[in-house]
This record gives C-alpha cells, structure tokens and sequence, in this order.
C-alpha cells in the first residue's frame, strides 16, 4: 500500500484490528467513521506487531505506538484522530462523503505529479530509517509466530478460547 504509486485512500468502517491498522497506518489518506474501533491486538495473541510497526512508527510516533502496541488496548476514531492515525473521524452519514471529497481532491492533481511525490517522500523516509528495519521486523515475527507462545496463542484465538497465560491468572 505504502509503496503504490497512486494514492492510496482508506475508508475505515467496523474495526480495523492488528494488520488492518498497519494498512490504515500505509494509507495515504485515512477517513474514519467515527463508531470505529481500533486496536494493536497482536501481544494478547503472543506475537508482536512487528509487520506494521515500521508504518505505524512513522505515522504516530514512539510514545502513542510504545503505549498501544503493549497493552492492546482498543481506541476509538476520535484518538485515532487525536495521535494522527487517521485524518479525520466523521459520522456514518458523512463517511462516504467525505471519502469522495479527498478522491476528488487526489483526482485533481496529476497523476505523474502524484507518483512522483510519493516516490519523494519514500526516498525522503528511507534516507532517515534505512532498510535494516524491515529485516529486524520480518526476522521478529517470525521467530515470534513460531515460538511456543506465539503458536498458543495464535491457537487459542482461532479456537475463540483465552491464552494459556491468561487462563493462570
């Protein structure tokens, strides 16, 4: 998504959970509706978010993904506004709306001229983070989603039961 030469629009609806967050987090343009839930889920699953974190990072930042990612809480459209994640949160009625009016908005730039500032902006990213991030977080979750913990608790959430570690304490 990030890497797509056309702008890329997310219209968030429902839920946008673990890696449905790391696409909103890519997008470049993020409208929300405003019943929307939120959250980095992936530790309550014995994995880490590692996938998405370099998207995540960029977009809102250590403090916001350090307290989000840890605890796995759920938020709401109005934070996800609050912390940058999504661009504007708005009522059911005007979701689509809204959406239309920032398609509007990218159509009426040139297509080369797109292309070529998101080419600008990656090369931008990528001369302060360098490559080496994605072979961290690749390399984390895989190790991770492998490990006992990772396979308990990627099991227990396709069986819809608790983790093992929740169900000592």
């Amino acid at each position: 998504v990030e890497e797509c030469p056309k702008p890329v629009v997310a219209r968030i609806k429902g839920a946008a959970i673990g890696g449905g967050v790391g696409l909103v987090a890519a997008a470049d343009v993020a409208v929300a509706e405003e019943g929307t839930v939120f959250a980095f889920s992936e530790v309550r699953l014995g994995i880490s978010p590692a996938t998405i974190a370099p998207f995540v990072l960029r977009k809102i930042g250590h403090s916001q993904v350090r307290a989000l990612f840890l605890t796995g809480e759920r938020f709401d459209a109005a934070r996800a506004q609050a912390i940058g994640l999504v661009h504007e949160a708005v009522s059911e009625e005007d979701l689509d709306a809204v959406v239309q009016e920032k398609v509007e908005g990218l159509l009426a730039g040139g297509p080369e001229a797109l292309a070529a500032t998101k080419g600008l902006l990656r090369e931008l990213r990528d001369a302060e983070a360098g490559e080496e991030a994605t072979e961290i977080t690749a390399r984390r979750i895989a190790e991770l989603r492998v490990g006992s913990e990772g396979q308990e608790g990627l099991g227990a959430f396709l069986e819809k039961r608790k983790p093992a570690w929740r169900e000592e304490s």
